[in-house]
């Protein structure tokens, strides 16, 4: 199940100050919208379920992102294989790309 705040980003299609635009709150029964303070209508909880396999795509998508920075592994670690060895460094990241598959 999607986060709250994802929901919202989607819903907006922008990004969200969740300090300032949107504040959310958990008392304990989950996340709900605290405070609103959007030009757009703040959304009702069937527009949140409309966005919520998009959420959980996104945020499996965020995951597998992660996944493949840390299996990159340093930046200047890359740079130097490229310029040892550009067709294994290459084939390196094919595989990690292969291993986390986005949606």
């Amino acid at each position: 199940m999607a986060t709250l705040s994802n929901k919202i980003k989607l819903y907006v299609n922008a990004e969200v100050d969740f300090n300032s635009d949107v504040i959310l709150q958990d008392d304990g029964n989950g996340a709900y919208i605290k405070e609103w303070n959007l030009d757009i209508a703040q959304p009702t909880d069937a527009q949140l379920s409309a966005v919520e396999s998009d959420a959980d795509k996104m945020e499996r998508n965020l995951n597998v992102d992660q996944e493949r920075i840390n299996a990159y592994g340093n930046i200047g670690d890359q740079l130097d294989e490229i310029y040892h060895n550009i067709d294994n460094w290459k084939t390196r990241i094919k595989k990690i790309k292969e291993d986390n598959p986005k949606e």
